[in-house]
């Protein structure tokens, strides 16, 4: 297969971000584009954030006239409009700018788009596979959850480009248990079960890309995690020569 001709699509959160797994991916099989709108701290769904003084920011749309932009920011902070744009930073928003990219040529046309997200999200927040499926769109989704949002996601993407290849990366092993436990859970429960809905490929990096719970250590450096969460360079290169090979592997198009 010839993959020098096709687009690459890309969103996630701090794995993903700037040149790392997709990157490798993009040169890996030769592909004519990256274009990539991950965002570290990233979750799939829109949020609500109490600020210090009790008021209340909403995620805000892309296109909304007073858009505040998105941060990746995630440490303590009383700066109201920080917080607007950390509730900002969620994949539906990410998804909102592809589109607007897209639309204004700023990219290209996906033939292939993948999603990497999850690794943020909180367990509170997951919501129900099923009950996000209801409907033959996600008007009624409910984009405050992990399943909504993602199902709205999906929908968009194929909605807009019927011909694109939809793949979803499964969140690597970390150092903690506790999470990997809340990982294994949003896979099952809800990211196959909304992928499976939208014929999207699911990469599973989790269980199979060789980054492994036991060989890494919390807050410090392991074996592929530089902290035990973020992969350092041999890590991204190890999560992008498997998503290179799912991708090749199980891409097609009709001719």
């Amino acid at each position: 297969m010839d993959f020098s001709k096709l687009n690459f699509g890309v969103d996630g959160d701090s794995i993903t971000a700037w040149k790392q797994w997709s990157w490798y991916v993009y040169e890996k099989l030769g592909l004519a584009s990256h274009h990539n709108v991950a965002v570290g701290s990233a979750v799939w769904y829109k949020r609500n954030i109490t600020c210090p003084d009790g008021t209340i920011v909403t995620t805000q749309s892309y296109n909304d006239p007073d858009f505040a932009g998105i941060s990746d920011g995630w440490e303590e902070t009383d700066d109201k409009e920080e917080l607007q744009k950390r509730a900002n930073n969620c994949a539906v928003v990410h998804i909102e700018r592809y589109l607007d990219d897209v639309k204004k040529g700023i990219a290209p046309t996906p033939d292939i788009f993948a999603f990497a997200m999850g690794t943020n999200d909180d367990i509170n927040a997951f919501g129900d596979a099923d009950k996000a499926l209801m409907g033959k769109t996600p008007e009624n989704a409910d984009l405050f959850t992990t399943a909504g949002a993602m199902r709205w996601c999906l929908h968009a993407i194929s909605e807009n480009f019927p011909n694109a290849r939809i793949f979803v990366l499964t969140p690597l092993q970390t150092a903690t248990p506790e999470h990997n436990k809340k990982t294994e859970l949003m896979i099952d429960t809800i990211m196959k079960k909304i992928a499976g809905a939208y014929c999207a490929q699911i990469i599973d990096c989790y269980h199979n890309c060789g980054i492994i719970e036991k060989f890494e250590i919390p807050g410090a450096k392991g074996r592929y995690l530089r902290d035990g969460l973020h992969p350092d360079e041999p890590g991204q290169h190890l999560e992008g020569a498997y998503a290179a090979k799912e991708i090749r592997n199980n891409f097609f198009m009709v001719e």
